[in-house]
């Protein structure tokens, strides 16, 4: 496993592995790894022949200074977790070496991006698409590998390379939970014991509201308020949003329907999660 920090190092890189016909897979990461991220790493060992992962905490995605401090960062731990996984090539920059002066550019898709977390996270996504085509650019993937938990990132980095003519496959991963049915997130190392539990109720409501829609309730505004009420009954916990969305263009449905994403954001402690589910026949 090779350890970059230079965009010329991991060009010298890159060029070397495509010189070789090998198929690259990427993951882009923000460090503190847990088992999402190496999940991500092992479909991508599958399918590509060299595996490149980034760690950038991307100060451009941050609503706000204290959170980017806060963000939990360990980068002795995450190298020794992806020489475990036996990977090629790490690409660990500096903030100047990605933004040696504040971008001019800007990259949005209202359409999708003023929806969900957009709407309580002015101008994340922005950030977002900004590092992820700052990195498609210089890492130059066959395949690009995403968690399912951040449904909505995952969505608009498809729809950018689509409308880019971007010749990287962007592929969808399973959301991995914890024995707790916690999502798996660096911010969960944030959590007091009573926040971890309360925030174990998110998953719960979740499940609770897909039941009753297999059970035949449908109307949206019924499952949110079920979802809100289990959510809310642990004290730590306040509901930011509650959506149910179509899977395609991130619409509010009118009536719940196979195919449909419950997407929530809940703040625990002040640490925010995220989590979601798909409305469908499989067992929970």
């Amino acid at each position: 496993m090779k350890v970059v920090k230079s965009k010329i190092e991991l060009k010298q890189e890159i060029y070397k592995a495509k010189q070789e016909n090998k198929i690259i897979g990427f993951v882009p990461t923000m460090g503190y790894l847990h088992e999402g991220h190496l999940s991500l790493i092992r479909e991508a060992k599958k399918e590509c022949d060299y595996i490149v992962v980034s760690i950038f905490v991307n100060p451009k995605q941050f609503n706000s200074e204290e959170d980017l401090k806060k963000y939990p960062r360990d980068y002795e731990r995450d190298l020794n977790l992806l020489e475990k996984e036996a990977i090629d090539l790490v690409f660990m920059p500096e903030i100047e070496e990605i933004y040696p002066e504040d971008p001019k550019i800007f990259i949005d898709m209202p359409s999708l991006t003023n929806k969900l977390c957009g709407i309580h996270r002015p101008g994340h996504f922005q950030g977002v698409l900004l590092v992820v085509l700052k990195l498609f650019h210089l890492v130059e993937p066959n395949k690009a590998y995403f968690g399912k938990k951040d449904y909505q990132q995952y969505k608009i980095i498809k729809q950018m390379v689509k409308d880019l003519d971007m010749d990287i496959e962007v592929i969808g991963c399973p959301l991995i939970r914890e024995d707790s049915g916690i999502a798996l997130s660096s911010r969960n190392a944030r959590l007091s014991n009573k926040g971890y539990s309360d925030a174990q109720l998110i998953y719960r409501a979740l499940q609770i509201a897909k039941k009753e829609w297999l059970k035949g309730e449908t109307k949206p505004e019924t499952l949110k308020e079920i979802i809100k009420d289990i959510i809310e009954t642990g004290s730590l916990n306040r509901v930011e949003y509650i959506e149910i969305v179509d899977p395609e263009n991130l619409e509010n449905v009118k009536e719940a329907k196979e195919g449909d994403i419950i997407a929530v954001a809940v703040y625990t402690e002040n640490v925010r999660l995220i989590d979601n589910i798909e409305l469908n026949r499989e067992d929970i």
